[in-house]
């Protein structure tokens, strides 16, 4: 059985399809992952024995370029629709399943169809997904119009924001094809059966409305790792830490982010541990009280730091939930207000209001995160989550390439009542 991932995002989206990976290589399956160019994505799908196919730009590039303009979604969206016709679809060759992740994927599913495949459509979130119990994310293009505001009718507008972005394209390479265009882009991309790579505690589908999501558990790649000789001896020289670090997030607007949280943590009385990412986070001063460290394995430091202080994404949060660290989330994009407010509504965290910390807001945040009750609920939804995502997802991808029903396989599947 031969089957391809893919995806076009941050670590964040790359990690979990290199899980998921992993565990179909386990079952016998030959697997390949078309991701971003970038090194670190290279070396991630490496360590797990995958083809690594390059597709698009770098991600890092185009998140930390100096300044970005409401243009370049416009000229990236072709690019990767381009990308999805000539490299993806020379890798789908001979593949019995192709699986579309990541930034919008239009394309992956117009290929598979040509190469007469099964194709799914997963997502490590819900927000992007239409439901009446919420508005569509922000997109690239015009604002909603202000007086609109039930979430159905944004979802139609949110159709024509994709169509705006992608259409064209898509439908001119499908045609080259011989396909025939599909008038709503993102629901071709989506399908009606859409699977959600989240936990079901951290992340409940309410399933009335349009879709039957089919939710498998995240997909958590084991990270054994041990932490470098330097980490350890600052973790053993003292009480635990509070965690700073904001992944693949740049932080723009938040000028001296690194000064922030180290005066606000510094206020509990507590040492700092700063996660550089891509903001480039690192020590303020010469006091022996601050670390900081590259990438190291976040499954290893969760549960020995006071707090996660973090921006929100996905895996992070779910990382921090299953080692029972309070948290706070500095949400920045897309879905991490998401995360943000199921932290606080699971009462293991705080939600910071706005994406830009002061000394004052995050202090405060972190009175809730470092309160006992927090660490104590922390430690009680830990024991809740899921670990077995990936095994589900796999042997459903297996059988739906093998019985040519993408999607219906049982699984942690919502129906219309809502149960699982």
């Amino acid at each position: 059985m031969r089957v391809l991932l893919s995806t076009f995002g941050s670590r964040g989206d790359v990690e979990p399809l290199a899980a998921l990976a992993a565990r179909l290589r386990e079952l016998g399956a030959d697997v390949r992952v078309c991701a971003p160019p970038d090194g670190e994505f290279a070396d991630l799908l490496a360590q797990v024995g995958v083809e690594h196919v390059p597709l698009g730009p770098s991600v890092r590039a185009l998140v930390t370029r100096p300044q970005p303009t409401p243009a370049d979604p416009f000229r990236l969206a072709p690019e990767l629709v381009a990308g999805r016709f000539t490299t993806l679809a020379a890798a789908a060759e001979g593949c019995d399943v192709v699986m579309a992740s990541g930034l919008m994927p239009a394309g992956t599913r117009s290929v598979a169809e040509k190469l007469g495949i099964r194709y799914v459509y997963a997502t490590f979130q819900p927000v992007e997904l239409p439901s009446p119990h919420h508005a569509p994310p922000q997109r690239p293009g015009r604002p909603f119009p202000p007086e609109v505001t039930d979430n159905e009718a944004l979802w139609d507008l949110d159709a024509e924001k994709v169509n705006a972005l992608y259409g064209e394209a898509h439908n001119a390479h499908r045609a080259a094809l011989g396909l025939p265009p599909v008038a709503d882009t993102r629901d071709h991309v989506f399908t009606d059966r859409p699977w959600l790579a989240a936990d079901p505690l951290l992340c409940p589908w309410e399933s009335r409305g349009p879709l039957d999501v089919v939710q498998t558990g995240a997909w958590i790649l084991p990270d054994e790792r041990p932490l470098p000789a330097d980490l350890e001896r600052f973790l053993d020289a003292g009480e635990p830490p509070v965690y700073v670090g904001f992944g693949s997030m740049p932080l723009r607007g938040a000028t001296g982010a690194a000064e922030v949280a180290v005066e606000a943590v510094r206020a509990h009385g507590r040492r700092v541990l700063l996660g550089r990412g891509w903001a480039g986070l690192g020590p303020v001063d010469g006091r022996d009280d601050c670390f900081a460290v590259a990438e190291v394995s976040h499954q290893a430091l969760f549960g020995r730091v006071a707090a996660v202080v973090h921006h929100g994404g996905a895996g992070t949060t779910t990382t921090a939930a299953r080692a029972g660290a309070p948290q706070v989330v500095v949400p920045q994009i897309v879905d991490q207000p998401y995360w943000a407010g199921r932290v606080a509504d699971l009462g293991i965290g705080a939600a910071h209001d706005g994406p830009v910390p002061t000394v004052d807001s995050l202090s405060a945040a972190l009175t809730t995160a470092l309160a006992p009750d927090t660490r104590d609920r922390a430690r009680a939804v830990a024991a809740a989550v899921r670990t077995d995502g990936t095994t589900v997802a796999a042997r459903m991808l297996l059988d739906a390439a093998g019985q040519g029903l993408a999607c219906q396989t049982p699984g942690r599947r919502h129906g219309p009542n809502g149960r699982s």
